[in-house]
């Protein structure tokens, strides 16, 4: 495991973004698939403070921005992988954000570029591959947005409404409200500062946490009605057949935060979601709230990766043998076995 940056190290690998893209005209922005607050978020960001720098900023992705993120300015400016002939944007630099490996992209956003000179892998999952020819890894940082902030404020580039609205949305979605243990003062700082800025707190909150669509909810209550427990009630999993999304009419980003909802149980440490997907794999998504069990490790057993809290990983299916091995895995752990 990679030792984290220390802070002569990451002042370094800043500079030399810095030097990199205001050394550049054209940049494209990539995030992962099924992109959530953290990723969009950063990446609009990102995108805002280098228009202001008169750079042409080509935000490409392999999944469209989740309908609950789209009231944040400039996801209009977002292109599907797939709509884009191959190597139709020529670049000069490529940002990649919030993306542990390069397979995490999508292949037709990756196909999108062409000539796309260096690649700048900025992230904070411990699991990223360091795959870009500058690699600022923090993985101290509890989100992306944190260190794109550190960074926007130490270039000293504008920070505009939007860019200021879009880290916000970065941060607090990927810290669970702030609410996370990976959360530092500095976290709170950056919060603070952003209000500093004119961030509407009770405004962006409403939008991001209290507007969801109605079909949400109906999804929420058939996972409900067929969660199980498990490990002494120390472990809860939950799983979402292709026929269950298809009944609620569900879209892309209706699940984020929803298994949350299944980690605040009292008894439970770990709480894991899984979710049939049109290819026939299984998404994994796993959360622990204490150190007893290393959720990152879990999901390396399976191909995936992450955090000690968070991580997640793609599976063969069908649904309930992933289940079944996952959760073995899990109980085993929970019972010391590992």
């Amino acid at each position: 495991m990679p030792e984290a940056l220390s802070s002569t190290e990451r002042s370094e690998i800043l500079a030399a973004i810095t030097t990199t893209l205001e050394g550049v005209a054209r940049v494209g922005i990539l995030t992962h698939r099924r992109p959530d607050g953290d990723a969009i978020g950063s990446s609009l960001a990102a995108a805002d403070a280098l228009r202001a720098l008169g750079k042409e900023v080509n935000l490409v992705n392999e999944d469209r921005v989740p309908d609950c993120l789209r009231f944040l300015s400039g996801t209009e400016h977002f292109r599907i992988g797939h709509e884009i002939d191959g190597g139709a944007i020529e670049v000069d630099c490529l940002l990649v954000l919030d993306s542990a490996g390069e397979d995490r992209i999508g292949e037709s956003a990756w196909q999108a570029f062409r000539n796309v000179g260096p690649v700048i892998n900025i992230d904070h999952h411990i699991s990223n591959t360091r795959f870009g020819d500058i690699n600022l890894v923090d993985t101290d940082s509890p989100a992306t947005g944190q260190i794109i902030f550190d960074w926007l404020k130490g270039a000293g580039w504008t920070l505009t409404e939007a860019a200021r609205d879009a880290l916000y949305v970065a941060i607090s979605t990927d810290t669970g409200s702030f609410r996370y243990p990976s959360c530092t003062g500095h976290t709170y700082r950056i919060g603070a500062a952003l209000i500093e800025e004119g961030l509407d707190l009770g405004d962006i909150n409403r939008k991001l946490y209290e507007a969801y669509p109605m079909r949400r909810l109906f999804l929420l209550r058939d996972l409900l009605e067929n969660m199980e427990v498990s490990g002494g009630q120390r472990a809860v999993s939950v799983k979402l057949t292709r026929s269950m999304a298809e009944s609620a009419g569900m879209e892309p980003g209706d699940t984020e935060g929803l298994i949350d909802v299944f980690r605040s149980i009292g008894t439970v440490v770990v709480a894991v979601f899984f979710e049939e997907l049109p290819d026939g794999k299984i998404r994994v998504s796993s959360r622990s709230k204490s150190d007893e069990i290393n959720v990152g490790e879990v999901c390396a057993v399976f191909g995936g990766g992450g955090h000690r809290l968070a991580a997640g990983a793609r599976m063969r299916g069908p649904i309930d043998d992933a289940a079944e091995r996952f959760m073995n895995e899990v109980e085993k752990r929970l019972d010391g076995n590992d």
